[in-house]
């Protein structure tokens, strides 16, 4: 089944893998794991042996009764139980906190290999499917783990131990119950092989909704503007049914089960009591046997009942550990660089490109922010190039416009820069070494980006600008906010800088939001500032307002400028106009005017981006 938010997987495609992968992650926890497997067993075989003290109990009462004889069976039966209820107990609480450990330590590696995935993994990978890993594979993995392994464990010790006490009691009437368990394991496997599939299929539902709702929420704003919402609310309606829809074949299937198997088992206990009063009047059994037997009769098919209730949700979870584990198969960043950033110890507190030779010693080579694009060509798909042969360079303190439509490959040259992606053919340089030299770590530390979708975080206003440079002491974060011009509104605040703000800052308008990321940039002092169209969401009188602080903050620092308003790049050192990923004009905006090109074209309005 595919979703709109991406393939949803069904079935683990290989589940002794996953679950021996998924065993491994218990070693994080050996004592609790075989503390746990050591009650679960302990109660399971104390069951057997309780079930079997019925034998001289009722043998005892039916022949010749011997008083210390039954009390010391009744002992002796009442330490089983008292070891039943132990194990059971202890072996549960063992395996929930195993369970809850390795769930725990599942979530903090996926959360810390997805931190170090590439950006363009993001790119490819909806958010909605991602959340629904994060959130019901995780939770339908943590059920299993829960549930499962104890059951599975009891069931296994359960059938071996009871299956030899038959044999013990009665061979004849063990063939009549092994007949009837393969009929009965006949419907296990027809039903479960149903019910596996339509609970997959609602789990690849419940993904697909739950990626659906996501998409909604966070885009009310254009549903609203556009009267999209009759159609959403269609379109929801459909997934709500499909899921519906899923979800009743699967508890169909799931609760059809139960009952088959408790009128076989009936149908099997009617069986063996038949034939064991036929043993017993021909006295091949004894009555306390034929008891014994009959609850062993009842034991052994209530595992497998339970074991057939367990493997829908089972499968379900390992497919959703597939998927777990595929986030964390998935390539890190790749980072080769050996070049480091360093700051000078002997007073002048600069900071120095530290590029090691082949004698073993570094040269220190000066952070100036000096960026050269040479013959640099780069595709998001093998198939399709986003900038071919790219020649650029921006001196230090130089300020670099790029323009042009939408999709021309303004913003590819800048995620080029910081190597959010890594370029197909030739070269680009920062101070005159190879980006792919320097830490990735190194190399964008030096920079900052204003965005023209502003991201801020849940908590205190001066905990986002400080997101910017988490050592910036409260001083620092309000001069970044006053150089930005936020200083203003953020002391009107009831809290002031302390003001909590709601997710994405929702609280704020977007003018303030706008403002409060260009202080993160400022508060970080980067060497290197790129700002994709920073103002373009702002009124005119707040463009106005951060024109000076925006101004200052570029001030001495190399900055690339992903323009939509022509207007805010006429003092632009360089105008870079793209087209279908290749620069077509170059120069200051008088040059460019001059030539009557495409951006005199844009400038007068002859034409428009498009």
């Amino acid at each position: 089944m595919k979703s709109q938010y991406g393939y949803r997987q069904l079935r683990p495609s290989n589940p002794k893998k996953t679950i021996m992968r998924l065993f491994g992650y218990f070693k994080f926890n050996k004592a609790l794991f075989f503390r746990g497997v050591f009650f679960v067993i302990l109660g399971s075989i104390a069951q057997i042996a309780a079930n079997g003290m019925l034998s001289p109990i009722i043998d005892t009462l039916v022949g010749d009764y011997d008083t210390s004889q039954f009390v010391r069976y009744i002992i002796i039966m009442g330490i089983f139980v008292i070891l039943i209820a132990v194990g059971q107990y202890l072996g549960n609480l063992f395996m929930a906190k195993l369970a809850q450990k390795t769930i725990h330590k599942i979530r903090a590696d996926m959360f810390s290999h997805m931190e170090r995935l590439p950006v363009s993994y993001f790119d490819t990978h909806s958010h909605g499917d991602l959340m629904s890993t994060f959130t019901n594979d995780v939770g339908m993995l943590n059920q299993s783990l829960e549930q499962s392994v104890s059951q599975i464990t009891i069931s296994i010790v359960t059938v071996v131990g009871t299956f030899g006490m038959m044999i013990y009691l009665s061979p004849m009437l063990t063939l009549v119950v092994v007949a009837m368990l393969i009929v009965m394991l006949g419907v296990v496997k027809y039903i479960g092989k149903k019910s596996a599939r339509n609970f997959r299929n609602q789990q690849a539902a419940l993904a697909d909704m739950n990626g659906y709702v996501e998409e909604m929420m966070s885009g009310q704003k254009v549903v609203k503007v556009f009267n999209y919402e009759d159609r959403a609310i269609d379109s929801f309606n459909e997934r709500n049914e499909e899921l519906r829809n899923a979800s009743t074949q699967a508890s169909t299937y799931g609760v059809m089960l139960m009952p088959i198997m408790g009128n076989l088992s009936y149908v099997l206990y009617a069986l063996v009591s038949i034939f064991g009063a036929f043993l017993v009047i021909v006295n091949k059994m004894s009555v306390g046997n034929i008891a014994s037997f009959l609850q062993y009769t009842r034991t052994i098919s209530r595992p497998i009942t339970q074991v057939s209730n367990q493997l829908n949700v089972l499968f379900a979870a390992l497919a959703g550990a597939e998927r777990i584990f595929n986030i964390l198969d998935e390539e890190i960043e790749v980072d080769q660089g050996d070049i480091t950033l360093i700051r000078d110890d002997k007073g002048d507190n600069k900071l120095y490109w530290k590029v090691p030779k082949e004698n073993g010693e570094y040269e220190k080579v000066p952070l100036r922010g000096f960026i050269t694009f040479k013959d640099v060509d780069f595709g998001y798909t093998q198939e399709r190039k986003a900038l071919k042969d790219i020649n650029l360079y921006a001196k230090p303190g130089q300020k670099i416009a790029f323009v042009g439509s939408t999709g021309a490959g303004k913003t590819t040259i800048t995620n080029l820069i910081n190597r959010f992606y890594e370029i197909h053919n030739g070269t680009i340089l920062y101070d005159g070494i190879d980006t792919k030299r320097i830490k990735k770590y190194d190399l964008r530390s030096t920079m900052s980006i204003v965005l023209q979708d502003v991201h801020l975080f849940e908590g205190t206003i001066a905990d986002n600008i400080r997101y910017g440079r988490l050592d910036a002491t409260d001083e620092e974060v309000k001069e970044a906010a006053k150089l930005a011009n936020a200083h203003y509104f953020i002391r009107h605040l009831p809290q002031g800088y302390n003001t909590m703000l709601t997710a994405d800052g929702h609280n704020l308008s977007q003018g303030e939001r706008q403002l409060l990321s260009i202080a993160r940039a400022a508060v970080a002092d980067p060497t290197i500032l790129i700002l994709d169209e920073a103002t373009s969401s702002v009124d005119t009188r707040t463009e106005k307002l951060i024109a000076e602080g925006m101004d200052k903050l570029m001030e001495g620092r190399t900055t690339f400028v992903i323009a939509h308003r022509l207007s805010t790049v006429r003092d632009a050192k360089a105008i870079m106009v793209l087209e279908h990923g290749q620069i077509i004009e170059r120069g200051d905006h008088n040059d460019l005017m001059k030539q009557k090109g495409r951006y005199y074209a844009l400038n007068t309005g002859t034409i428009e981006l498009e």
